[in-house]
């Protein structure tokens, strides 16, 4: 079972995904891991990946596709997995798609975790973060005993510049002109399945197990 997941930034697709890959004992493949597993690694592949990154420059979708299609060679993904971060744009997700045909292979599932942009930008903007030892809480659903402070460490919570308004709302612009034409592109292919990501996270799950069966 080879699934894509695709959502607006907080729209909770990494958390699904997650879920999804414990419970069918797939690996969660995520692109920024796999980045820094090869640079880490010091792979050829990441070492070409690295020479575009520290340039500043994108890393080109022929290069990421193939440090992913290496990823999901490898044995634990004899039996799926889930694709998370990947692909963001049209031409990535051609270039993975001619990449899979060539393998005699395919994508089962594109997952579209769907959820208002007001919704992310109130959601997003309620997300606070101790810059000391990393905890994070959220005003409305996981607030600290003390408001502004952390229960952990007592450091002072802060609203990071990812989650303010202004930022989200340019996120969800870059989305919505790249990713979105990706709900096209699987709806056309037959493997687009969207859910409810406003509801509770559990109940999303569960929306997206009846899809998977």
């Amino acid at each position: 079972m080879k699934i894509i997941m695709l959502g607006a930034p907080g729209a909770g697709k990494g958390t699904q995904a997650k879920m999804i890959a414990e419970k069918y004992s797939i690996p969660h493949v995520s692109t920024g891991d796999i980045f820094r597993a090869n640079i880490k690694n010091g792979t050829e592949l990441g070492k070409q990946a690295k020479e575009y990154m520290d340039a500043g420059k994108l890393v080109p979708d022929e290069l990421t596709v193939k440090i992913l299609l290496d990823r999901v060679a490898q044995d634990d993904c004899a039996g799926g997995y889930v694709l998370d971060g990947f692909p963001r744009t049209i031409p990535q997700a051609q270039v993975l798609e001619d990449a899979l045909n060539k393998l005699g292979d395919k994508i089962d599932y594109a997952i579209n975790v769907d959820v208002p942009d007001e919704n992310i930008v109130r959601r997003m903007s309620g997300r606070r973060a101790c810059l000391k030892c990393g905890a994070t809480y959220h005003i409305e659903h996981i607030p600290p005993k003390q408001e502004g402070i952390c229960d952990t460490c007592g450091s002072e919570l802060v609203l990071r510049d990812d989650d303010k308004p202004e930022t989200v709302l340019n996120r969800l612009k870059v989305y919505h002109e790249q990713t979105q034409p990706l709900i096209d592109f699987y709806t056309e292919r037959n493997v687009l399945k969207t859910v409810d990501g406003t509801r509770d996270m559990k109940d999303v799950f569960n929306d997206i197990i009846a899809i998977l069966g």
